[in-house]
């Protein structure tokens, strides 16, 4: 009930603005540019096996062989806009609604926030446990905490997740598991562990959208937390809000403070992710690396979060690279399923699997049929939850609560995150 809104509302703006036509003169133009949007998220590969419908596809990734399967091709923007308008009337109520699938990516939003953690070229993790001082460690969990920042397409968005969706996935030592603990408000959580590295990561977000005039800005409530248990050091941290700007230059992005917090060595990071009114190569981050204690700054952080983020000792004026977009989400793959048999029925790969092949073989009748297969499956299971008296959903893997002061707050109910029938590759 997120996502998928944004972009609903991002296109009725459009048609407010009445700038169709200027999307129409400058298809031509745009061309290029929808093709490598298109390469990128046309281009990710299908790991399908025989004895299950799981559809995995690749992460969002940089440059322009990060992926290469023509498989999928999103009908160009105008089509779907105009698409749109069939399914919506003015003062329609938008909560309600559901985007057609011809605006889905073939991925629902539970395996993009997976994807942030499991899906690295270099194990930043490890980086992370492996400082020999707490100042070291701090400055490689900023560096992981940049790199679970990744880049968005226009004009596209992920499945909303159903309520008790699940995404499990291994990678080498680290396990992860989501899922989804509320569906409106929407509410995802998230816990990994790598047993060998002795780690712990526990997520609990929820993204709100605030509509602003020539565009949506979504800022994403909850607590992520970082354990280093050989260290006993806890690191929270926020996320950045995602940006989606309409006019002057239609873009995604993110932007917001960050703060990264450690009570244990009593540093602080403060970061802001900041965009570029005008497009082109924005994407900043600036921020400062700081001991609590006596608010001395050590660190100057500065850089671009999809390219190079580097800092700056205070003491002596040098400078180093602490983060390579390049080396850690460039050609990324899709996770491959290794044991089909035990694969559970709320896995998201599986849950949207007909619909997911259905876009990439652009067989849009048949995904818009799928879609709300799914839909309606979730609509009888709430009602039949009703009938028994059953109004609070009860999550399988985590215990949720809800205050004012807090928010909503997620606790996994097993120590360890078991090894996936889904790899990471």
């Amino acid at each position: 009930m997120f996502f998928e809104h944004i972009f609903c509302s991002i296109f009725l703006c459009l048609y407010i603005f009445r700038i169709i036509n200027k999307i129409h003169k400058r298809l031509v133009q745009e061309k290029n540019c929808s093709n490598n949007i298109v390469e990128e998220l046309v281009g990710m590969q299908v790991a399908e096996q025989k004895d299950t419908k799981v559809v995995l596809t690749k992460p969002f990734s940089l440059g322009s062989g990060s992926v290469s399967d023509p498989a999928y091709g999103a009908p160009n923007l105008l089509k779907r806009v105009l698409t749109l308008f069939k399914n919506v009337r003015l003062g329609s109520d938008l909560t309600k609604f559901q985007l057609p699938p011809m605006f889905n990516i073939p991925k629902s939003q539970l395996q993009c926030y997976g994807e942030s953690v499991y899906s690295t070229g270099l194990d930043m993790l490890s980086r992370c446990n492996s400082g020999e001082s707490p100042l070291e460690r701090f400055t490689s969990v900023v560096a992981w905490s940049i790199s679970t920042t990744r880049p968005s397409p226009f004009g596209i968005a992920p499945y909303n997740p159903i309520l008790g969706e699940t995404h499990h996935v291994s990678k080498g030592n680290l396990h992860v598991l989501l899922e989804q603990v509320s569906h409106n408000p929407p509410v995802s959580a998230l816990h990994a562990t790598d047993e060998k590295e002795n780690i712990e990561m526990i997520w609990c977000q929820q993204p709100v959208p605030r509509f602003r005039g020539t565009s949506v800005e979504a800022q994403v409530l909850g607590k992520r937390q970082l354990k280093l248990l050989n260290h006993g050091e806890t690191y929270e941290m926020n996320s950045p809000n995602l940006f989606i700007r309409i006019l002057p230059v239609p873009g995604v992005d993110w932007v917001g403070n960050v703060n990264i917090n450690c009570l244990e060595n009593g540093l602080v990071a403060k970061l802001s992710y900041r965009s570029s009114l005008f497009g082109g190569h924005g994407r900043y981050i600036r921020g400062q690396i700081l001991d609590s204690s006596s608010t001395k700054v050590l660190y100057e952080v500065y850089g671009h979060w999809d390219s190079i983020v580097q800092v700056k000792d205070t003491n002596n004026g040098k400078e180093r690279e602490i983060y390579n977009a390049k080396e850690v989400i460039s050609e990324l793959q899709a996770p491959i399923v290794k044991d089909a048999k035990n694969v559970w029925p709320t896995e998201s790969g599986d849950v949207w699997g007909e619909l997911s092949q259905a876009i990439l073989n652009k067989e849009w009748e048949k995904a818009r049929e799928a879609k709300q297969a799914v839909e309606e499956r979730q609509r009888n299971m709430s009602r039949e939850r009703e009938t028994q008296g059953l109004y609070t959903w009860t999550p399988k893997n985590f215990v949720v609560s809800y205050s004012k002061e807090a928010g909503w707050e997620c606790s996994p109910i097993h120590k360890l995150v078991p090894p996936a029938p889904i790899i990471a590759q």
